[in-house]
């Protein structure tokens, strides 16, 4: 917006009447112009000044030859005098009783700084990107299963199954014969094959340390949280790569959101949001957006968008849902109050004092209202184009 333009607009102030107050304009039109059946006032002095044409004033631009009823609304034509200034011939002037008797009130347009908030319903998920997979490392038999349970939340390193390896069995078999022969290559090719076979260091340097096989290995889980699959069963045979567990990670959650199409467009990775969950309600968790999904829901015209944020204490639980205000950057934007904008179907107005008791309409482009309902964001350059913002 240019400095003339501010400049101009620091001065305005807008007559805030809402429905009531239009109609009241209306009927005060409808008496001063049909006192005695004539559109003239009956003063002997109204006689002497001379009618231009005849107009409504919600559109001024349109001129009548003579009095009568308004083709746009239900009230009746103003008729446009001869000595009227140039100000008034687009807008009306009103008495200072009349200005008392409808109780018209005005309000200066201000300029804020309002944000593109949004609010939606989101629901809490394990955080997929945070998952491990327990797999046997080479073919056996499942000698033991501990006391696990798909659900269960355990700790890293929390054992899963004993398995017994005969391939490991034999592999250690043959290292601890090539040490025997005191040839530090062969040794340590040997001892490179354990490795490569899926050995763990700490098996290996066992073995060497105490010179006797083990052909039973514990299973353990690499990372802590909670057992979403346990496909481990005692007396059971498996295969090399065999799955034997799903480990989903706690530290961190998802919470999942559907948001409207219509507010998804100033949506960013990154942007930060505030979650209010009802299993803790007053609590304010912070959260921020890690994924927005692709594709829009053709039935519910919605984009889901994923949010992460930190669980300590596992005191979040997926299922849970709450409401998520997504916080959008800040831009500086005119407001006016809601109840100062006439609507007329097609268009929106809103009247401009030019002095005491003169007034005219100015077409404006409304945005959303504010979260108080008092404010609407507006553009007064006609046939601009408004993007929309959610006042904060």
């Amino acid at each position: 917006m240019n400095n003339s333009l501010k400049k101009s607009l620091a001065g305005l102030t807008l007559i805030a009447i809402g429905v009531a107050a239009g109609w009241g304009l209306a009927q005060w039109r409808t008496d001063t112009t049909h006192a005695g059946n004539t559109t003239v006032p009956q003063a002997g002095a109204a006689a002497e000044r001379k009618v231009l044409y005849w107009y409504d004033p919600m559109s001024p631009t349109q001129k009548f030859d003579k009095p009568g009823k308004s083709p746009f609304m239900d009230m009746d034509l103003v008729p446009k005098y001869a000595d009227e200034d140039a100000q008034d011939s687009v807008g009306l002037s009103v008495s200072a009783q009349t200005v008392q008797a409808l109780g018209l009130r005005t309000a200066e347009v201000v300029q804020r700084a309002i944000g593109s908030d949004v609010d939606a319903v989101g629901t809490v998920l394990l955080n997929d990107r945070d998952v491990s997979i327990v797999q046997a490392r080479s073919a056996g038999f499942v000698e033991r299963v501990y006391a696990r349970a798909p659900g269960d939340v355990i700790a890293a390193g929390a054992p899963l199954a004993d398995l017994l390896l005969p391939e490991w069995v034999a592999a250690q078999r043959e290292f601890l014969a090539v040490r025997a022969l005191k040839d530090e290559s062969l040794t340590a090719a040997a001892r490179q094959r354990l490795l490569l076979l899926g050995m763990p260091q700490a098996l290996v340097a066992q073995v060497e340390r105490t010179g006797e096989p083990r052909g039973v290995y514990t299973v353990t889980t690499p990372q802590g949280g909670l057992v979403a699959e346990l496909m481990v069963r005692q007396g059971m045979t498996i295969s090399a790569g065999a799955s034997l567990a799903r480990v989903n990670g706690l530290g961190t959650v998802w919470i999942e959101a559907a948001v409207p199409e219509a507010q998804s467009g100033p949506l960013q990775l990154g942007q930060e949001a505030q979650v209010r969950l009802a299993a803790f309600p007053g609590e304010v968790l912070r959260a921020r957006i890690v994924s927005i999904l692709p594709q829009a829901n053709s039935d519910t015209r919605t984009v889901r968008v994923r949010l992460e944020l930190a669980n300590p204490g596992q005191r979040l639980k997926a299922g849970m849902s709450g409401q998520i205000t997504l916080q959008g950057r800040e831009q500086p934007a005119l407001l006016v109050p809601s109840e100062a904008v006439i609507r007329t179907g097609k268009r929106a107005l809103a009247y401009v004092v030019d002095g005491p008791g003169k007034f005219h309409p100015v077409e404006v482009q409304l945005g959303r209202r504010s979260a108080t309902n008092s404010w609407c964001k507006v553009d007064w350059r006609r046939g601009s184009r408004w993007w929309p913002r959610h006042s904060s």
